[in-house]
C-alpha cells in the first residue's frame, strides 16, 4: 500500500497525556454485558455507562454499530462475542481504532447446542413432542395412541456415523471431540488452521483436503466458520447433492454461510432429512423439516461471564498498555511492560514508519528500553518503551509523520 493510502482526514488524534492517564476512563456499553465481567474495571480508574458522550472505549454484543456516530474520543471496541458483523471494522481499521472479540469464549456453549441439535435431528425429537401435543384423551387411550404412533419417529443412533466439521478452530475442534465420545466418525476440512488450533485438535480427526471431500463422506454436516464473501452459501445446491440421502446439515455459524434455497430444494426432494440452524428467518419459517432455534449458540449464563471476562480484560490492557489481544483488525502485539514510559502507535502499512518513529524519539535524546513492530495487512502497529518521560513536543512530532492514524502516551498511573 502506497503511502498516505488512509486519508488524511481520518487521522485524529487520540494522545493520551498524563492528566488523560489520571481521569477515570469512560466505557460505554451498547448492550447487557455480564457484571463478572464489567466488575473487571476498577472503580477508581474506570466508569461503565449505557449513555455516555466521548467515550473512551464501546463495549457491544448484538447492537448494530454500523449507523452509529462514534465519537473521535473512541480508542477501541470490544464485542463480548465472536462475530464482529455488527461493527464497522473497515471504517475502524482507518481511523487507527482496534476492534476486539472473545474467540473461544462461547465455544462449550455452542458445541453443546451443536451436539444437542444432532440428536434431536438423529431421534426426530422435534416431530416426536408435537406429535404428543396433539394426543387428546385419557390415560389408557393416549398410551394406545402413542404406542401405535411412534414407528413414525424411530431415529438412528450416532456411533458409527460420520460427522464433517468445516472449521476446526476452538468451537468446531470441540464440536468433533465430543462426537468422538460419542462414537461417531469424525471429518474436518480447514485449510487456515492455527498452530494452536491445530495441537488442540483430537488427534481421531480424519482430514479431508477439500469441502467435497469432506461432503461425499459424512451423514451430518456442521459449519462453523465465519460470514464472509468467500464463505457466503458455502454450503449450495452442488455440494448438498454429494451428501449421502438422508443428511443432516446444522449451522451455528451464521445465517448466510448455508444457502437457504439449497436447502428448502433439498428438503423437499428427500434428500436432505433436516436442517437444524440457529437462524430463524421468513423464508425457513414453517417449512417441514427445518429446525430454527432463536439464535441461542451463545445464551448461557456462563458464556455471557466468559465473554464479559474476557473482552474487559482485552480492553483493559490495551487502554493501560497497548497490548492488543484477539483483534480483528490490528495484528497481535504484546510486550510485557519494563519501562513506566511507552507509546502505542498505529500507523498505515507502509515503508520507513518504524525509522521515522525512532529517530524522532532518538533526536529528543530518549533511549529506546525496548521496540516490537508488527502488521496486518494495511494497518501496522508499533509499541515503545523509553527509560524518561517523553515530552510533549516528541509526541506530536511523531503524530504528524505521515501515515501515523492514532498515537498514545502510556506512562503508568504516577508517572
Amino acid at each position: 500500500m502506497a503511502e498516505g493510502g488512509v486519508h488524511s482526514e481520518t487521522v485524529h488524534n487520540e494522545t493520551v497525556q498524563n492528566k488523560t492517564m489520571h481521569r477515570k476512563m469512560r466505557i460505554l456499553t451498547l448492550n447487557n454485558i455480564s457484571s463478572l465481567g464489567l466488575q473487571r474495571f476498577p472503580a477508581d480508574r474506570y466508569k461503565t455507562e449505557t449513555e455516555a458522550s466521548g467515550p473512551d472505549a464501546i463495549l457491544v454484543r448484538s447492537h448494530n454499530m454500523h449507523d452509529l456516530e462514534i465519537p473521535d474520543t473512541v480508542k477501541a471496541i470490544g464485542r463480548a462475542g465472536a462475530g464482529t458483523n455488527n461493527i464497522p471494522v473497515a471504517q475502524m481499521s482507518q481511523r487507527g481504532i482496534p476492534v476486539f472479540n472473545t474467540p473461544g469464549a462461547n465455544a462449550n456453549a455452542v458445541k453443546e447446542l451443536v451436539i444437542a441439535a444432532m440428536l434431536i435431528a438423529a431421534r426426530n425429537l422435534t416431530g416426536a413432542v408435537r406429535f404428543v401435543e396433539t394426543v387428546e384423551g385419557n390415560d389408557e387411550e393416549i398410551n394406545r395412541i402413542v404406542e401405535g404412533a411412534k414407528k413414525n419417529f424411530a431415529g438412528v443412533e450416532l456411533p458409527n456415523r460420520t460427522l464433517g466439521v468445516i472449521g476446526l478452530g476452538k468451537i468446531g475442534s470441540l464440536v468433533a471431540d465430543a462426537a468422538i465420545k460419542l462414537g461417531m466418525n469424525v471429518w474436518g476440512y480447514d485449510p487456515n488452521i492455527t498452530v494452536d488450533a491445530a495441537w488442540s485438535l483430537p488427534a481421531q480427526v480424519h482430514k479431508a483436503h477439500t469441502i467435497e471431500e469432506l461432503v461425499r463422506r459424512c451423514q451430518f454436516l456442521t459449519v462453523h466458520v465465519p460470514l464472509l464473501d468467500s464463505t457466503r452459501d458455502l454450503i449450495d445446491a452442488r455440494r448438498l447433492a454429494m451428501m449421502d440421502p438422508g443428511g443432516v446439515v446444522l449451522n451455528f455459524a451464521r445465517d448466510g454461510v448455508v444457502s437457504n434455497d439449497a436447502v428448502l430444494e433439498f428438503l423437499g426432494n428427500g434428500r436432505l432429512k433436516y436442517y437444524v440452524c440457529d437462524f430463524p428467518s421468513a423464508k425457513l419459517a414453517k417449512a417441514e423439516r427445518v429446525i430454527a432455534l432463536p439464535h441461542l449458540g451463545a445464551s448461557t449464563r456462563e458464556a455471557e461471564d466468559n465473554c464479559a471476562v474476557m473482552v474487559v480484560d482485552q480492553i483493559r490492557d490495551y487502554l493501560e498498555h497497548g497490548n492488543i489481544r484477539h483483534s480483528v483488525n490490528f495484528p497481535e502485539v504484546l510486550m510485557a511492560r519494563e519501562s513506566p514510559y511507552r507509546l502505542g502507535i498505529a500507523n498505515s502499512n507502509v515503508p520507513n514508519m518504524v525509522s521515522q518513529i525512532s529517530a524522532a524519539v532518538a533526536e529528543a535524546g530518549l533511549n529506546i528500553h525496548n521496540m516490537i513492530n508488527k502488521s496486518r495487512e494495511d494497518i501496522a502497529y508499533t509499541l515503545v518503551d523509553v527509560d524518561s518521560p517523553v515530552p510533549a513536543q516528541v509526541v506530536d512530532a511523531i503524530h504528524e509523520i505521515a501515515g501515523v492514524l492514532t498515537l498514545r502516551y502510556l506512562p503508568l498511573q504516577g508517572e
